[in-house]
């Protein structure tokens, strides 16, 4: 389907609920479904699966918030928007500060993951350069494009994890060829004596700084409301799409969890390298080691394509209010994208790849994604009876979750975010404080 012209200031709607539900999960199901099992069971232990459950159920409030202001405001920026306009420029500001910044520095991480799986050492920068060019420029053929290869990348990562957690299963059942196997111990937490005092709030800190790494692997619904601009019927589409994407990311989360626990025991997990690699390898079904290495590196890309499609939409919606320079706001007249803003990013991106490896110093970007849902759980909760699809005690859950999670992250991703956003603050100020002496002289 060819894509048709779109208005020159506005983003075309195109997108419908299958291609928006791609997209989602291409942003949910990427390389961290295969990494963030390792650093949960560090923190959580054999409580891992506790972990995950509350990182669900902030993430569903979350949802729900994000799908409600969606349907009032159908357009780009996410959290920008609706903080602006429910809350103030400031707010707003901040939100869409931490996610351009933190998005962008993770779509450098992704594209160095997937390389990393795909090629060796020697190839793996100008792989991922390679990589960043060729997703930029799916992105730029419009968003009808990027839904397809989303759709494509999905459905094969998600057919791979299908045979991991059938080999964690056959594992824990004892039936795997050759494999070890953690049985069905590995999913029951140690039985030791009630913890008291300072063990039982060690414990319980644990299990939240692991919901708190968790977390970052559900946050890409957010994605399709970045796109609320383009989808097509967005009051009915976005939440809607928005549900199916959670549910499905949370059943997939949920089995694999179960089968790596399972399988590896807790201390295996933790300290493995490459943890559904291993689950596979404790069934002993080594044919698949190489298949679910090569469906880390494509879901990195998936989670790369998604990625710069919510960082452009987003820039571009903070480019309209003069947040950032006002040539973002470009909308490609034929393709309806936001080609200048999706440009910027493939080449800030690839500028960071050229001076920094990013795999381990993205610590800020699970502190940014959880004040981003601060955001908009908050803007949810000032709405209007009227406007709501979902309680508002529950986006007050969603609130309050977020914060009790951002401070049981590791110390260095609370410095590290602390940092990001202070610098946003003061660029924003000076900013504000040049352009009121323009206007008044006098001052």
């Amino acid at each position: 389907m060819t894509d048709s012209a779109a208005p020159h200031d506005r983003l075309a709607r195109r997108l419908g609920l299958r291609g928006a539900v791609a997209i989602g999960l291409a942003a949910m199901i990427g390389a961290g479904v295969f990494a963030v099992w390792a650093p949960a069971a560090q923190a959580a232990g054999g409580w891992l699966l506790a972990g995950l459950a509350i990182a669900a159920l902030v993430a569903f409030a979350n949802a729900g918030s994000t799908a409600q202001l969606a349907v009032r405001y159908p357009e780009s920026g996410g959290a920008y928007r609706y903080g602006r306009e429910r809350l103030g420029a400031w707010p707003g500001f901040l939100a869409g500060w931490g996610f351009v910044v933190g998005k962008t520095a993770s779509c450098a991480a992704m594209a160095l993951t997937a390389a990393a799986y795909l090629v060796p050492p020697v190839w793996q920068k100008p792989v991922a350069i390679a990589a960043v060019v060729v997703l930029v420029g799916v992105n730029l053929l419009g968003v009808t494009r990027t839904a397809r290869v989303a759709s494509v990348i999905v459905s094969a990562v998600l057919a791979v994890l299908v045979v991991v957690v059938a080999a964690g299963f056959a594992a824990i059942a004892g039936v795997g060829w050759g494999g070890g196997s953690a049985g069905l111990g590995g999913l029951v937490p140690p039985v030791a004596a009630p913890p008291a005092g300072v063990g039982a709030l060690t414990d319980a800190y644990g299990v939240l700084q692991a919901a708190a790494l968790m977390f970052f692997a559900f946050a890409g619904y957010a994605r399709i409301a970045t796109l609320g601009e383009e989808v097509r019927e967005p009051t009915r589409t976005i939440p809607r799409a928005i549900g199916v994407a959670f549910a499905i990311v949370v059943v997939v989360y949920a089995l694999v969890g179960t089968a790596a626990v399972g399988a590896l025991g807790a201390d295996a997990l933790a300290a493995s390298v490459a943890p559904l690699v291993d689950v596979v390898a404790a069934a002993g079904w080594l044919w698949a080691e190489p298949v679910v290495r090569i469906a880390a590196g494509v879901a990195a890309l998936g989670s790369l394509l998604a990625l710069v499609a919510g960082v452009g939409r987003t820039s571009l919606a903070m480019a309209r209010d003069g947040e950032l320079p006002r040539p973002l706001t470009a909308v490609h007249p034929r393709f309806g994208v936001p080609h200048v803003a999706e440009i910027a990013t493939g080449v800030a991106v690839i500028v960071l790849l050229l001076v920094a490896d990013l795999r381990g110093a993205i610590g800020f970007s699970s502190f940014g994604v959880l004040l981003y849902y601060v955001v908009a759980n908050a803007s949810a909760i000032t709405q209007p009876a009227g406007e709501r699809l979902v309680p508002r005690w529950l986006s007050w859950f969603g609130a309050i979750g977020c914060i009790v999670l951002v401070v049981t992250l590791p110390i260095w991703s609370i410095v590290a975010g602390g940092a990001v956003f202070a610098v946003g603050a003061a660029v924003r100020g000076i900013r504000l404080t040049l352009a009121g002496r323009r206007r008044d002289p006098g001052d």
